[in-house]
């Protein structure tokens, strides 16, 4: 395993472990992320505190340093080139064509394509893992491995149809430079990743495209950023709405909410879906974008209540830190979710819980719903959300990449003890378990936490067939 690993499953800050190791938390740090690799000394002391071997640490980090690509506060794996996984079986001309910017393992397209009206016929995405996981289950699409600051619009369309809709969701880093009104080239090398996601959109021109991304964008350079967004798309000819959706107002057992910017070239308002959950509960963007902000209400007669963990998962096998089981359990009373879920699987995948420390395992038989359950001074860092118990009979905090490290976010069992496991996350996340996650464990974790619920994308798919 890397530094970065050991240090999060051992419950050590990074600081901490720079001190007790004697070498520069700097380094430390450039070597989590795959910047740099330091000499055999910095690897030795640091392989004492973790109890490993420093050959093999070192040579876990080497492996990291040829990957490492920044973005996700941490590093990935990332192709080393452009490469294209071309499409196994041909589109269905019936149906209204998708392109996928950012399109990551396909959770967004793979919900507009469940209305079976839409049909994903391209995907980009700079990670190789994530493309792969697209392409294996999206066998009707292009799917291309790169840059979207390299890549050319016009090889895209010679190689597929011009799409009705373009969805992505830009990394949050792509709105850190945007300048308003400036005249978008491709070859610009100023261009960030939102302005090429905007190159594609004046290029193509699609009727409609629908971006994604996180709550935070509302404030970035105190809202003038999403602004600008807004009059750059005006100025191309698009009607603009946006709003931020809470998931679990439409039956994701997840907490997750997410902005959504969407335009049209026809000019029409677009009515945005109503609830079909309650949940009682605040949102992240406060109270100051009014009207684009959807509360949660707390309760209606006429809603059905959110979707809860246990709601979700409680059909999945007990399983101990560090086992697996690949078969599902018959006994129980499925719930309605978890009928969606399960389908017609028979084989249970990705039902595998990580090997947690002795440390870590007393951490978590004594966790609770927040930090304050432990006693103190039996942890020194993290989050407050950190080393807790999801609850049992609400729906989830939003998982994030590390939601198999307790020290990292709220992730542990509700009544087991460990964290959950990739396919509990998937099942919080809406895959369905005969989506198949392509890559070894910790890129699918990744993979499963990054991603757009296949619900959200559903959803807004069936609310633009209202629109068409």
């Amino acid at each position: 395993m890397d530094i970065r690993s050991l240090r999060v499953e051992q419950g050590l800050r990074l600081k901490d472990l720079a001190n007790m190791a004697g070498v520069s938390a700097t380094d430390l740090r450039k070597c989590e992320r795959g910047l740099f690799v330091p000499e055999n000394a910095f690897f030795v002391t640091v392989s004492k505190i973790l109890g490993v071997d420093a050959i093999l640490l070192k040579e876990a980090q080497k492996r990291i340093w040829h990957q490492a690509i920044p973005g996700e506060g941490y590093s990935t794996a990332k192709a080393n080139k452009k490469v294209l996984y071309p499409r196994t079986s041909l589109p269905d001309n019936s149906k209204m064509r998708i392109m996928d910017l950012f399109c990551g393992t396909g959770g967004f397209s793979h919900g507009f394509e469940l209305t079976n009206a839409f049909q994903v016929i391209a995907g980009l995405d700079l990670l190789e893992d994530r493309v792969r996981t697209f392409a294996y289950n999206h066998p009707r699409a292009n799917s291309y491995i790169g840059d979207i600051r390299d890549s050319d619009v016009d090889t895209l369309l010679s190689e597929s149809d011009a799409p009705d809709v373009i969805i992505g969701g830009p990394p949050c880093q792509g709105f850190s430079s945007i300048r308003p009104f400036r005249n978008l080239t491709e070859k610009d090398p100023r261009n960030n990743l939102f302005e090429s996601f905007a190159i594609f959109i004046k290029r193509i021109k699609p009727k409609w495209f629908i971006l994604e991304n996180v709550v935070g964008l509302l404030s970035h350079e105190k809202g003038n950023s999403l602004k600008t967004i807004i009059q750059l798309f005006e100025h191309m000819g698009y009607t603009i709405s946006w709003k931020v959706l809470n998931a679990a107002l439409y039956g994701l057992p997840q907490r997750r909410e997410r902005l959504l910017i969407v335009g049209n070239r026809e000019g029409k308002k677009f009515h945005w879906p109503e609830p079909t959950h309650f949940f009682k509960s605040r949102s992240m963007a406060g109270k100051l974008h009014g009207q684009n902000v959807q509360f949660l209400p707390l309760f209606s007669q006429d809603l059905k209540k959110a979707v809860t963990v246990m709601e979700a998962i409680h059909d999945l096998p007990e399983i101990s830190a560090g086992r697996s089981c690949s078969y599902y359990n018959n006994d129980v009373l499925m719930t309605e979710y978890e009928l969606l879920m399960r389908g017609n699987n028979t084989d249970l995948t990705l039902h595998e819980s990580t090997r947690h420390s002795e440390r870590m395992l007393e951490i978590i038989r004594l966790a609770g719903y927040n930090r304050n359950y432990l006693p103190k001074g039996l942890t020194t860092s993290g989050f407050s959300s950190s080393y807790s118990r999801l609850e049992p009979d609400i729906p989830s905090v939003t998982l994030t990449v590390n939601f198999v490290h307790p020290a990292s976010n709220k992730c542990i069992h509700p009544y087991q003890d460990r964290a959950l496991t990739p396919r509990e996350g998937a099942r919080l996340q809406g895959f369905e378990d005969g989506y198949v996650f392509v890559g070894s464990r910790a890129q699918v974790v990744k993979q499963i936490g990054n991603a757009v619920p296949p619900l959200l994308g559903k959803l807004m798919a069936d609310t633009l067939l209202k629109h068409i």
